[in-house]
């Protein structure tokens, strides 16, 4: 089967989410996975947007978090400040689903700037909620594609902690939700499980090698020792993707 590498990402990302009840999620490619997750191994998956949508069951594909197709459906919809008081900060979001410009080797996001922040290269979106999200949600998932310019030593401006400067780090600032869990990318998959709590490569895509992922990345890259291939896209997940979710192909 020829899939792209967005197909693949959107795939791995939902396989990430199987055991999972309730998600945090965006538009775009992490709104692919979420709903391919509950189309096809959790049905019962909740779907949480930012704008204030709980348990959304969205007919189509959503253009944005405002788009009026998240409401139809939904089990509750509340204010912003509802949502993120009393599911995000009541611990009630078991993962959320983020990216970034720019990510470091203990998973902190930078969606603020590039450069330097009184005098940017190029000012970007910044925080939204992706902050709280980051510090409340029980865990992250990150999908990203792999590029130097993305996966850097030292971010330009940290919007989102991850596991900050590693270790207990997140403990001892007593942040409630456990951090980065995993980073999906075009060309591999990164766990954050060691005592270090640094981005450890896990899983290899079609094609790619160790050697070709290092030159993307801005730090010496930690492998795991149990490297082994990402496991294929099924003809069924790859169908819903194409006929159901993306049919226009303006994400995939």
């Amino acid at each position: 089967m020829t899939i792209t590498s967005s197909e693949l990402m959107i795939i791995a990302a939902s396989r990430a989410l199987r055991g999972n009840r309730v998600v945090f999620v965006g538009v775009g490619l992490p709104n692919i996975a979420c709903n391919l997750a509950r189309r096809s191994h959790s049905p019962n998956l909740e779907l949480v947007y930012e704008s204030g949508v709980f348990g959304a069951q969205p007919a189509r594909l959503p253009l944005s978090i405002g788009d009026p197709t998240l409401v139809s459906g939904a089990t509750s919809v509340v204010s912003m400040a509802d949502l993120f008081m009393y599911y995000l900060q009541g611990g009630l979001v078991d993962v959320a689903l983020l990216g970034g410009a720019q990510i470091d080797r203990y998973g902190n996001l930078n969606t603020t700037v590039i450069g330097d922040y009184a005098r940017p290269k190029t000012r970007l979106p910044g925080s939204g909620g992706a902050c709280e999200i980051a510090i409340n949600a029980g865990k992250i998932h990150m999908i990203m594609r792999l590029s130097r310019r993305a996966f850097v030593e030292k971010l330009d401006f940290t919007t989102s902690p991850g596991h900050l400067n590693g270790g207990n780090a997140r403990e001892r600032l007593q942040l409630p939700g456990r951090g980065p869990d995993k980073v999906i990318t075009n060309r591999g998959i990164f766990d954050f499980d060691n005592p270090d709590r640094e981005m450890t490569l896990v899983e290899l895509a079609p094609g790619a090698t160790v050697a070709s992922i290092q030159t993307e990345v801005g730090w010496p890259l930690r492998i795991s020792p149990h490297l082994r291939e990402m496991e294929p896209p099924e003809a069924a997940e790859l169908s819903i993707i194409r006929e159901e979710l993306d049919p226009q192909g303006l994400y995939r």
